[in-house]
């Protein structure tokens, strides 16, 4: 049976390549015959560009041939799946998705597939959860499926990289499946822990497990750490040489302004680059992916959101501004360049403010136990599905954070999604610390291996491999360690120059609240819908981003925790009076407003006074505060409008300057702008005041 399915499988890979002499990597065979011959629950764990996607075509095919039903693919990223069923078509497998990009194609697929049209479905592991899919489509899909893959699988493990709660249910799928139908899982990814992790959880049903593992090492790639003073010198260096850099390829930056900035800098000086982060729209998204497999352009300058799935196999190299937090994450990315090529070039320039987002993202998937309760409460208070914004209104969390709690507590039992939003089960739930810390403990562990991958003791490409439990591991003979430096270390001093001044750039824009939180009646507060036109605030300024590359360091340091209060320095000063000469305001105010700060009164104090002096503009004191203000931690929309609401009253003196200035323009200045909504109630104040309008201004903005 094996040697007739092996020349089957031959056949379909080479239709799949486009190939007459193809054949398999070693293991690829192995795992199809796994799937196909023997029925087994397989995971594969083998590198970038090995093929596993072909595995999965191949053995799809033979399945479907064998009179199998359609395969059922878990895939985590829009762009991946585009690229399977693109790949998928060229080997005659007809393949089609079911995400949120496709909501309008959802009737006609499903009449494929009862029709049996279709060889493979392509589903996010959050359709999984939604209810009219888990409920009425799912069932019948699992009844009919002929193979389940779940790719990406280290997404499964809390130990992996990329975890991510929706991928836990799929345990439960797997559980669901009838008894026979094999089950693939793939990554490239994955230590022992993590393979441990996801044996297990394919065994559900107490079903063994074959593991297929290979060598992780990547012949193509020539890897290097240039370690350099500050941003400036990085942007310097990506000045002076990407033009120098073969093919075209990505730059990654940790956080969305530092890749919008820098993308803005690069085609300020003629490159051809684009930014791709979490805040690019999808449609933009998809034409620079387009972009840059057609090599239109040299560069797509991208946060994490331009990861798994990306498939262009002849990517020249892979440029990171700041490290990611673990050696596995950067393997994971790095693992795009030179799929197909001989050589790729893979560099990492190293941040100084690489430690602070790291601490910040390594918890940031955790659940809070007390906020994890207050959901589940809130859910037991009612007789009815409450949605994500109702929520909102009732438990103090951010969307986003509410958002991935509910998920977390979903995997857990405690929730379940319904039509109408969330219930409660009435499972008791306990908080794992103890799994937690663990995890909390790993995070740290990690970053530590990625400041001994900068360091470079040892073979780059060998400390990666160790980094995932690759047995294998030995000298690549390439990097910078094994042999000299190949990437200059110096910049032009026109390239130095323009960094520092695209660095010393100063000003974002601010946009004014238009719409009062939903829910804030729930909390007694008197507003709902549309704040009116003439109760906006003007759209304001900050100097910067506290996640900017140029002056949002320099602001990081003047609000860390431990930071003493001081006057406004100079440079600083000199920098906001630059940013008020650029805005362009309808009318000029006539004077300023100081808002009250209890964390930087001198700070504020000092910048308002400041302008008021070199802007010629009268300071007519500050706002006074009537009750000390409250930790904002992080509090939403609604929590955070309730804890200033009222807070802010003009006192006499400032009703008397007001009054000099009766519906004049007035400039209200703070040190730092979170929520906006601190700003807003300060504005109503003065609005009420006299103020004919108020145009806020603050040293920084948190993101």
């Amino acid at each position: 049976m094996t040697d007739t399915t092996r020349t089957a499988a031959r056949d379909k890979l080479r239709a799949l390549v486009g190939r007459d002499d193809a054949d398999f990597h070693d293991g690829q065979f192995e795992a199809i015959s796994a799937l196909v011959d023997d029925r087994e629950r397989t995971l594969v764990v083998q590198r970038t560009g090995w093929g596993k996607s072909a595995v999965y075509f191949v053995a799809t095919l033979l399945l479907r041939q064998a009179g199998a039903g359609p395969t059922l693919l878990v895939s985590p990223l829009l762009a991946l799946m585009r690229d399977q069923i693109a790949a998928a078509a060229r080997a005659g497998v007809r393949a089609a998705s079911i995400s949120s990009a496709n909501a309008h194609e959802w009737g006609d697929v499903l009449e494929s597939l009862e029709k049996d049209e279709i060889d493979v479905l392509l589903v996010s592991p959050e359709r999984l959860n939604n209810p009219s899919f888990r409920d009425e489509q799912l069932p019948q899909l699992v009844d009919r499926t002929g193979l389940l893959v779940v790719d990406e699988a280290h997404c499964i493990s809390d130990w992996g990289h990329d975890f991510r709660p929706d991928y836990r249910r799929l345990r439960e799928l797997v559980t669901r499946m009838p008894s026979g139908v094999p089950v693939l899982a793939t990554t490239a990814t994955a230590n022992k822990r993590v393979v441990v992790d996801v044996e297990e959880q394919l065994s559900a049903g107490g079903e063994p497990v074959t593991t297929i593992r290979g060598p992780l090492a990547r012949q193509s790639l020539r890897l290097g750490v240039l370690q350099l003073s500050d941003n400036a010198a990085r942007l310097a260096w990506l000045l002076s040489h990407l033009g120098e850099l073969s093919g075209s390829g990505i730059i990654y930056a940790l956080t969305v302004s530092a890749a919008e900035d820098t993308a803005r800098l690069l085609r300020e000086a003629g490159h051809n680059v684009l930014a791709y982060t979490g805040r690019t729209d999808p449609g933009e998204r998809e034409r620079a992916e387009e972009a840059l497999k057609a090599n239109e352009v040299k560069a797509l300058v991208a946060t994490s959101a331009l990861g798994m799935g990306f498939d262009k196999p002849d990517l020249g190299f892979v440029v990171h501004l700041g490290a990611p937090s673990s050696p596995v994450a950067y393997y994971q990315q790095v693992g795009r360049a030179g799929r197909a090529t001989e050589h790729a070039d893979v560099l990492l320039l190293p941040g100084e403010e690489d430690r602070a987002i790291w601490r910040y993202f390594a918890t940031a998937s955790m659940p809070d136990e007390n906020a994890a309760i207050a959901v589940i409460d809130a859910l037991e208070k009612t007789d009815r599905p409450l949605s994500t914004p109702a929520l909102e209104s009732r438990v103090d969390l951010k969307r986003s954070a509410l958002e991935l709690l509910l998920k977390v507590l979903d995997v857990d039992g405690a929730v379940r999604r319904v039509q109408g939003g969330w219930i409660s089960t009435g499972m008791p739930w306990h908080y794992d610390s103890e799994r937690y810390e663990r995890i909390a403990a790993e995070r740290v562990s990690e970053q530590n291996a990625m400041l001994q991958y900068e360091a470079g003791d040892e073979c780059r490409m060998a400390f990666l491999q160790r980094q995932l439990d690759d047995d294998t591991a030995a000298a690549c003979g390439r990097c910078d360690v094994c042999a000299e430096a190949w990437y200059p270390r110096g910049a032009d001093d026109s390239a130095t120059d323009a960094a520092t001044q695209s660095l010393s750039r100063a000003g974002v824009v601010i946009d004014p609240r238009a719409q009062w939180p939903a829910g804030s009646d729930r909390v007694g507060l008197p507003v709902s819908g549309r704040i009116a036109a003439e109760r906006r605030l003007q759209p304001g300024r900050v100097l910067t981003r506290l996640t900017d590359l140029g002056w949002g360091g320099r602001l990081r340091e003047l609000f860390a925790p431990n930071a003493s209060d001081a006057p406004v320095d100079n440079a600083i000063l000199d920098a906001c009076v630059r940013v008020l000469a650029e805005w362009e305001w309808s009318e000029r105010p006539a004077a300023i407003v100081a808002m009250p700060s209890s964390s930087h009164p001198e700070l504020v104090g000092s910048l308002a006074a400041g302008l008021s002096r070199i802007g010629r503009l009268p300071l007519l004191g500050s706002l006074e505060s009537t009750s000390p203000p409250q930790a904002t931690g992080t509090t939403n929309s609604v929590f955070r409008l309730a804890q200033v609401w009222g807070r802010f009253r003009v006192g006499p003196a400032l009703t008397k300057g007001l009054a000099e200035h009766q519906g004049a323009p007035i400039l209200l200045v703070d040190d730092l702008v979170d929520s906006r909504w601190t700003l807003t109630v300060a504005g109503q104040a003065l609005l009420d005041g006299g103020a004919g309008s108020v145009l806020p201004f603050a040293l920084a903005q948190r993101a």
